[in-house]
């Protein structure tokens, strides 16, 4: 099988030997770095991830003879399979993509491997980032830490680490004023995705200025939608119009998404207003 066809296919129609296939790539030192690396993003589809495919890619992220650049893409590729795991949890077999013994063991070697400070601090950026897609108690040290740091990549990790975890909005609204974009970046969407109402000016701001960059733009956008969903609907209804696909895709999302979440408070207002 050749590996570079599931690229060319949704991981839901991947053929049933593709786990295997991914699986004996990322064990093989011998395969060449680009297919072993490619074998690393691609195991961690939600769809195809198992216990033994995880457990691999930290193997992978911990090996000191792996080039750097294949150890932090496995390392990455554990995310998605540990943030299903922790929000749908251990009770319904036919739900599990890890079982909860692999869960735990992969979170304490990230764990683990974050805290060896004889390791790049690429690797432990990476190690934690990962790992706060299931978070835990020892995680919002880490970050005040990392957010504390005068190393810019750090800065970094921690403002997308408080995308994950809350009560982190008074750096966040710091954040949103770094020169550092990609911070910028990173704190636009922590705001979006904890609802940060003092965020709205600066989120508004962008999302209605005809120089904000295209991605930063597009994050705005999805973050406007969540923070105050009625009055996002009009200032996102112009990038409807834009002439580029992917804005005019997520301005479209994001108003479905403001409208959804409008509905849905109009109901839980109806449903008290019944049971008074």
């Amino acid at each position: 099988m050749d590996i570079t066809t599931l690229t060319e296919l949704p991981p839901w129609e991947w053929p049933e030997e593709a786990a295997d296939h991914l699986l004996s790539t990322l064990r093989n030192e011998e395969v060449e770095e680009p297919r072993r690396f490619l074998a690393a993003e691609l195991a961690g589809e939600v769809s195809i991830i198992n216990d033994e495919l995880a457990e691999a890619l930290l193997a992978v992220g911990q090996d000191p003879k792996a080039p750097e650049m294949l150890r932090l893409r496995a390392l990455h590729s554990l995310g998605p399979g540990l943030e299903y795991a922790d929000i749908e949890g251990f009770d319904d077999p036919e739900e599990l993509v890890l079982s909860e013994k692999t869960f735990w063991h992969i979170l304490q070697g990230l764990r683990d491997f974050y805290e060896e400070e004889k390791l790049s601090d690429t690797l432990r950026q990476a190690a934690l980032e990962t790992s706060v897609h299931a978070p835990q108690d020892w995680h919002p040290e880490a970050i005040r830490k990392a957010f504390s740091s005068d190393d810019e990549r750090w800065k970094l990790t921690a403002v997308f680490c408080m995308g994950f975890l809350p009560e982190f909005e008074k750096q966040i609204l710091q954040a949103l004023q770094s020169p550092n974009e990609d911070i910028h970046h990173e704190a636009v969407i922590a705001a979006g995705n904890w609802e940060v109402d003092e965020a709205w000016p600066h989120i508004a701001g962008l999302v209605t200025s005809k120089g904000t960059d295209k991605y930063l733009l597009m994050a705005a956008i999805e973050a406007a939608a969540t923070i105050r969903p009625r009055e996002a609907l009009e200032i996102i209804a112009p990038h409807l119009s834009s002439d580029d696909e992917d804005i005019v895709d997520t301005a479209h999302e994001a108003m479905a998404m403001a409208q959804g979440q409008l509905e849905g408070d109009d109901e839980e207002e109806e449903e008290e207003e019944t049971s008074r």
